[in-house]
């Protein structure tokens, strides 16, 4: 892609009543566009970005045996009724809405209920179990406080999984599995480091279940951090119960802020029970399907990744989640020809590559890819090109090297 291709622009000022540091920066970049509050339109760079998340977590998610779907928005209250979480006063954040004929519906806030009731159709016997469907969907919820930017939105995108087997047994050790492949998830993402598997509340689903708390200055959390077990605890659930429970003494934790960019519940019978969702098992008894459920915000997880890889000059995106790897700046009149040819070079080796071609001055340009925190600026300008040899910076460390034609693709590589 070529600079000039982009309709979008980036500004040097943050938004005025825009609070959140990276929705401040996504906006200045030219990576989002708020519509309303806790409402953002993804433009293309930031699209890209999040596309990029969302293939890191598809990968995990189809290698521990997940069938990707995609359900609808609109959701039908009879199905709501039966579990009960048609009532305001039992879920509060719904938004709803009425046809002319007074006929109402719901935009889903989540998806237990309409998911358990489609796998009726489905399930009926232990030879159809387990199963271990999934989606990224856009979930709308009635959030009060909205000043987070991309880490607490109204309308916002969620990968949710949902099991389905025969037992506690069968479903345990999923749970072990999916809490692996989501550890490998905050790695890819480069949050590893600072995300904990945390002991927290059950909430509406049982009495405990496990949120992945990544830890930031901006945390809406508190949670309690054991260094020698790789586990946290929330506060919500900081007693002396869980301390036994898990083994664990006040005098090894250490209090932090965190992020919740993920949950595991065991649902259980939850909404099998109420949705009738059975199987007939080996021995022709029928039986209810044990469930969990598995939630990342997608869009949460690139609003805390912007807030925390940032500097006084911009975004700092990671490799593997960053628009594209090189931001090509050209400089002059000479080196036009050099630039282009350098541009499709990378685009033939499968290196994703934003060429700079306007006919700005370069600190324009400079400040531009510093804004958008592409890793990589590779610069070809007429200075440098009687040399035969062009800048290349990492806009994580500064570090720079100057690299011949040749050396670029194998350093990119």
């Amino acid at each position: 892609m070529k600079v000039s291709q982009l309709f979008t622009k980036t500004s040097k000022n943050a938004p005025s009543g825009e609070e959140a540091k990276n929705a401040q920066l996504l906006i200045r970049a030219g990576f989002i566009s708020k519509e309303m509050s806790g409402v953002y339109a993804f433009l293309p760079l930031g699209k890209r970005v999040l596309d990029n998340i969302v293939q890191i977590i598809r990968e995990e998610m189809d290698g521990v045996g997940g069938n990707e779907i995609s359900m609808t928005a609109l959701q039908n209250p009879e199905t709501w009724q039966a579990s009960g979480r048609w009532d305001d006063k039992v879920m509060d954040v719904w938004f709803k809405t009425k046809l002319a004929n007074g006929r109402e519906f719901g935009l889903a806030p989540t998806h237990e209920e309409p998911l358990t009731k489609m796998m009726k159709s489905f399930i009926s016997s232990y030879k159809d179990l387990p199963a271990y469907p999934y989606q990224f969907q856009t979930k709308f919820r009635a959030e009060l406080r909205s000043k987070s930017g991309l880490m607490r939105g109204r309308e916002f995108l969620m990968k949710d999984l949902y099991s389905f087997s025969v037992d506690e047994a069968q479903h345990s050790d999923f749970y072990d599995h999916i809490t692996k492949a989501y550890l490998r998830i905050f790695a890819r993402l480069g949050l590893g480091d600072l995300t904990y598997k945390t002991f927290a509340s059950g909430g509406s689903f049982a009495k405990y279940s496990h949120e992945f708390q990544t830890i930031s200055p901006v945390g809406e959390d508190t949670i309690y951090v054991s260094d020698e077990k790789g586990i946290a605890i929330n506060e919500e659930v900081f007693n002396d119960e869980v301390l036994e429970m898990l083994g664990i003494s006040r005098d090894e934790l250490r209090q932090e802020k965190a992020v919740e960019v993920g949950n595991i519940f065991t649902l259980g019978y939850k909404y099998s029970e109420p949705l009738d969702l059975k199987f007939t098992d080996q021995n022709g008894e029928e039986k209810l399907v044990f469930m969990g459920s598995y939630g990342i915000g997608p869009s949460r997880v690139m609003g805390l990744i912007a807030e925390h890889f940032s500097d006084e000059k911009g975004l700092i995106w990671p490799e593997n989640v960053a628009p594209f790897k090189v931001y090509l700046v050209q400089i002059g009149e000479k080196s036009v020809e050099k630039a282009g040819e350098i541009y499709e070079k990378l685009n033939n080796a499968g290196i994703e590559v934003l060429y700079d071609d306007r006919a700005e001055r370069p600190g324009k340009k400079f400040a531009d890819a510093e804004l958008m925190g592409i890793p990589y600026r590779l610069t070809v300008s007429d200075r440098l090109l009687d040399g035969g040899e062009f800048e290349l910076v990492s806009r994580a460390n500064g570090e720079t090297e100057m690299v011949s034609s040749e050396q670029i693709i194998e350093k990119m590589k």
